[in-house]
């Protein structure tokens, strides 16, 4: 039998099993909000829709990643957890 067994992930680089979208909570410490987004679309789109699902002023909200500020800019790639070890595909963002 061969080892190749017609899967997709031929010639891939290791580490290429990372899923292109990452699951991100947000939570205000009343309301939790779970977003699906891609890991290079800047955070700013995830702010301004929990804002608005929360009738809030974007202007009147920070985000935090592990006690850090969280920039518009950002991306779920630029992000990084220092608690976390492995795979990585969910992070928890605080509303305050």
């Amino acid at each position: 039998m061969s080892d190749n067994d017609g899967s997709p992930n031929v010639g891939k680089p290791e580490g290429a099993e990372q899923s292109e979208h990452l699951n991100i909570k947000v939570t205000d410490n009343n309301n939790e909000v779970f977003f699906k987004i891609k890991r290079t679309t800047q955070l700013k789109k995830l702010m301004d829709a929990f804002c608005e699902r929360q009738g809030k002023s974007p202007q009147s909200v920070r985000f935090l990643f592990d006690g850090q500020r969280v920039n518009p800019t950002d991306n779920p790639d630029s992000v990084r957890t220092t608690r976390r070890k492995g795979r990585n595909d969910r992070k928890d963002i605080k509303a305050d």
